[in-house]
């Protein structure tokens, strides 16, 4: 799966809003993901979970940053998240399928704080490249 031109515009565009919310969006997206998804805590056992925690906003700020290296590297997001598929893999043993959740979570709390930027051709292209994001961080596990 690859992006098209025109989705790759509509990512690039956005992200430049997005960049400057980096902290409250990833902090959002994973309150999102801890109220819906509850089993997902289980990996942070060390962390504040109560919203607006320290840890939440730590952690929130480097998925966004993460994002945001895959979206500097649109061509190559493979090469980009490599390092962190590994961790994730290898020392962190996250299940992959939590990739996904967080990505659902993260395309809403994107189209909540940019509702008028978020249409129908937004939406199609944040969610194909979210998916594409997620199956570079479970390639490790193949």
């Amino acid at each position: 799966m690859s992006l098209t031109k025109a989705e790759r515009t509509v990512i690039l565009s956005m992200w430049d809003k997005i960049s400057t919310q980096a902290e409250a969006i990833g902090t959002q997206a994973l309150e999102r993901l801890f109220a819906s998804y509850p089993q997902t805590k289980t990996y942070f056992p060390h962390f504040d979970l109560h919203p607006g925690s320290a840890h939440l906003r730590m952690h929130g700020a480097k998925v966004v940053a993460a994002l945001g290296e895959a979206v500097k590297s649109i061509d190559n997001i493979g090469g980009a998240l490599a390092k962190l598929s590994e961790l994730h893999a290898y020392i962190l043993r996250v299940d992959p399928v939590n990739f996904k959740l967080l990505s659902h979570c993260l395309l809403v709390t994107v189209a909540s704080h940019f509702p008028a930027d978020f249409t129908a051709d937004a939406h199609t292209a944040w969610d194909k490249f979210l998916t594409i994001v997620s199956a570079v961080l479970t390639e490790k596990y193949r």
